[in-house]
């Protein structure tokens, strides 16, 4: 958050007038169990009273609200040797994109705590849950019905709708947001006034008029920014590009943190990734060389969009990233997905519809439900092994390994390739047989006992069973996946 803005949020919550159950003020009492309480509090109270943010402001009189500047340095202060606001968050669950907003007023040195609200869970501090009553801080436990309606508690604005930046004018959103890209990439002219430009952002909710002036929505800023570092909230979620010279992170050959929003940055993006690809080179049969990409572009812009699109924003610290190694390349992202990685291929849920309905009409991704097996196509034609999709701790992660051959695929990446073919198979109304794997595979007939026994070790593992158990033949069998 900018100083100036740090200055209009003060002002606003002083012309509140009194501490609230989402507001309190302090001095200099910085003690960290408290503060954790207090957020915890703040958090769960904001949910109830459908305020998107909690706040502790230090440096007011709780009883006057004078402004009299803290002691309090959260950016130098530590407890032990961890820096305070991450000794919070390793004691915060869900662990809530906390903010510290440090700056001057009026030569005095003030710090606003800002919590956002509770969803859908109460935010606990050091397992215990906490609610505000009036001024006071109390277990929220002892109030079950609270509670209750923090649990279900489905009034919250989605993310893409809350706002990024508040309380600007109509020059500082072309300032902040590349409109001319926008234009060019919804195909239709630029307006001949900055009105027509404000109206048809007003109509997209990439902005929100406001008492004359504007706000910039989430929305809007995650797809348009020229910098989402001009964005507190938002600051840490540009795509960031690692490249390692071998198979670990020992040595970084190039860092490259973006910086643009998803919609007007994803060309130049994927233009910077696939410079950065290996390739080999290719003599056609009529003696014409041609160079080939390691992995197939197609399969990578459509995994960069869907972990852009589907990352969950709640989470924080995280940032969408893409890592290349000398011999895979992998992509994460922030969150762990709705749909079960094994079913990605037939189901679609998204966290962030409207960003993903606006990376559709653009034609940065596929239509729902249509882009994996895209990237299963595409692998098998680069005879490449099986990509791998992972759910770790706080974050989704997408592999896309380099060539090896059949006889070097570990028995687990046997049974990934035959589950996912036998599945690309079923989405485009066909069926896995034998020799449907062996051209997977790129393998001569001749091997069909190699593939019989990764067929076998792939339904013994419960990925794929028999479309017809009856038949006797497992030369002419067809398979589907299990949960066909």
């Amino acid at each position: 958050m900018q100083h100036q803005d740090s200055i209009s949020l003060l002002n606003r919550l002083l012309k509140t007038g009194r501490e609230s159950e989402w507001l309190e003020f302090k001095e200099n009492n910085k003690n960290p169990e408290m503060v954790g309480e207090r957020i915890s509090a703040l958090s769960n109270s904001a949910a109830l009273h459908h305020e998107q943010f909690g706040y502790i402001v230090f440096g007011v009189e709780d009883d006057t609200l004078n402004v009299v500047g803290t002691t309090f340095k959260p950016s130098s202060e530590k407890i032990g040797n961890e820096p305070i606001e991450s000794w919070l968050l390793h004691r915060l669950n869900p662990r809530i994109d906390l903010r510290f907003l440090e700056f001057e007023y009026n030569e005095k040195h003030m710090v606003i705590v800002q919590i956002p609200s509770a969803i859908l869970q109460p935010v606990r501090y050091n397992r215990e849950a906490y609610i505000r009553i009036g001024s006071i801080t109390r277990k929220l436990n002892e109030f079950p019905d609270k509670e209750r309606k923090i649990w279900q508690n489905e009034i919250h604005s989605s993310f893409e709708s809350e706002i990024a930046l508040s309380n600007i004018g109509a020059s500082d959103i072309t300032e902040l947001l590349d409109t001319q890209s926008y234009f060019e990439l919804i195909k239709i002219p630029y307006p001949e006034s900055r009105e027509g430009v404000i109206e048809r952002l007003l109509s997209e909710k990439m902005i929100a008029r406001t008492n004359g002036r504007f706000n910039i929505t989430n929305l809007g800023a995650l797809l348009l920014a020229k910098d989402l570092n001009n964005f507190d909230v938002l600051s840490r979620k540009a795509v960031r590009f690692i490249k390692y010279e071998g198979k670990d992170k020992l040595k970084t050959s190039k860092d490259a943190p973006g910086k643009r929003g998803y919609a007007v940055g994803f060309s130049s993006l994927m233009t910077y990734i696939e410079v950065q690809l290996p390739t080999e080179e290719i003599i056609e049969k009529n003696g014409i060389r041609h160079e080939k990409t390691t992995y197939p572009v197609l399969s990578l812009r459509e995994l960069i969009a869907n972990a852009l699109i589907h990352q969950d924003f709640r989470v924080s610290g995280i940032h969408p990233t893409i890592e290349l190694y000398s011999d895979r390349i992998e992509i994460s992202n922030p969150g762990n997905p709705i749909v079960s990685p094994n079913r990605f291929i037939d189901s679609f849920q998204s966290r962030n519809e409207k960003l993903a309905s606006f990376m559709r009409r653009i034609g940065l991704c596929e239509e729902k439900g249509s882009g994996i097996d895209k990237v299963f196509f595409q692998v098998e034609q680069f005879n490449l092994p099986p990509p791998a999709f992972q759910e770790l701790e706080l974050q989704t992660k997408v592999t896309l390994y380099s060539y090896r051959p059949l006889a070097l695929l570990s028995k687990e990446e046997k049974i990934r390739a035959c589950y996912q073919h036998c599945c690309l198979k079923y989405v485009s109304s066909q069926t896995m047989t034998n020799q449907s794997l062996r051209e997977r595979f790129k393998v001569e007939e001749r091997d069909i006992s190699v593939v019989s026994r990764i067929i076998k070790d792939t339904l013994d593992a419960g990925m794929i069973k028999l479309r017809d158990p009856e038949n006797a033949s497992r030369k002419f069998s067809k398979y589907i996946p299990i949960w066909a």
